[in-house]
């Protein structure tokens, strides 16, 4: 058929660019687990030098940097690479607000190699996983999420807590469902000296988080409840209780049944704190929310990127009647305040 003059012209750059994007992510782990990005950062510029310091050949070396300024993490003039304004963020160890460890869980070769096959998991309703995913009992690979992700998720707790107003310092009473690194409850016990918070959580999980609050020095105020939250008694009394990246792993039904859970263990006038990804109604946009549906399919069973309406529906069946849904500024998440 004949391209009507004027008319765009297809190309197929997309296809092509979009069935290599593994190499991108390829390269980019590689340039963190060589230290490429603190290397460059501290004045080693050039190729000679960075394979000497990496401990690579210079060819590879090369290569990988040439490629990093193609996709835009680097600059290159006259043979000497520089940090662009991210990458001196996010990338190099040094600054406080390196994001490096994410690569950790994010590039899990059983993930990346399960993804391989999404069309079976399509096909068959399973997780690409395989099994019950990653929600499966006491998997390991949230220990490794813990480690790995807390650096991603200070910002949005340092915002949490604003929201909150934690260093108002009212006597609070906080469950953390599902902690991992433990870092938002942290947050609301840093800024609110009395504050005392009870991490749920896998065992093995837990000690990751404890030894986050330890580093933050509120280890006395944060206290452990290993086991699921589906199993775990979680107690009564809670002024907040903290649902962070939690619930999209589950079905509507399931998630409902938490809920009730969560309803039964709130102090008179409590406020259940939801962070999640949440697409807009046409679950195109906004592009992160509404992409991590994808995450979803591929590592769990049920599990989705649920819009705010959906929510709502899921809080009230369980019995909260005010339910505030505000975007968080520091990431693609969205906050929900719910009360009973």
């Amino acid at each position: 058929m004949a391209t009507p003059t004027g008319a765009a012209k297809p190309s197929p750059n997309l296809v092509y660019q979009t069935l290599n994007a593994y190499q991108s992510t390829a390269a980019l782990r590689a340039g963190i687990d060589l230290d490429l990005f603190t290397n460059i950062g501290e004045g080693v510029d050039t190729v000679a030098e960075l394979a000497e310091r990496c401990k690579a050949t210079e060819r590879g070396v090369r290569i990988l940097c040439d490629y990093l300024t193609i996709l835009g993490f680097l600059t290159k003039q006259d043979g000497r690479y520089a940090l662009t304004l991210d990458s001196a963020t996010f990338l190099d160890r040094r600054s406080p607000a390196s994001m490096s460890s994410t690569s950790g869980f994010l590039t899990l070769p059983q993930t990346v190699t399960a993804f391989m096959s999404l069309a079976d998991a399509i096909r068959s309703g399973r997780a690409a996983l395989g099994g019950e995913g990653s929600i499966s009992t006491e998997n390991p690979v949230w220990v490794e999420f813990a480690r790995s992700m807390a650096p991603m998720t200070r910002p949005i707790a340092e915002e949490m807590a604003q929201v909150l107003d934690a260093a108002a310092g009212k006597k609070w009473k906080v469950l953390d469902i599902a902690a991992g690194h433990g870092t938002f409850g942290i947050a609301l016990a840093k800024h609110n000296p009395n504050a005392e918070v009870f991490a749920q959580d896998w065992a093995p999980v837990l000690e990751v988080a404890m030894e986050n609050a330890r580093a933050a020095q509120v280890e006395e105020r944060v206290h452990r409840l290993p086991g699921s939250a589906f199993d775990v008694a979680f107690g009564v009394g809670y002024d907040i209780v903290l649902v962070t990246n939690f619930l999209h792993h589950f079905d509507r039904p399931t998630i409902e049944t938490v809920l009730r859970k969560i309803r039964a263990a709130l102090a008179p006038g409590g406020l259940v704190v939801t962070l999640d990804f949440i697409p807009n109604e046409d679950r195109v946009t906004p592009v992160r929310a509404a992409a991590f549906a994808m995450t979803m399919l591929g590592t769990t069973v049920s599990g989705d990127a649920y819009t705010a309406a959906e929510y709502r529906g899921m809080f009230q069946n369980a019995g909260f009647s005010s339910n505030d849904v505000r975007p968080v500024m520091a990431s693609g998440h969205s906050l929900i305040l719910s009360r009973i």
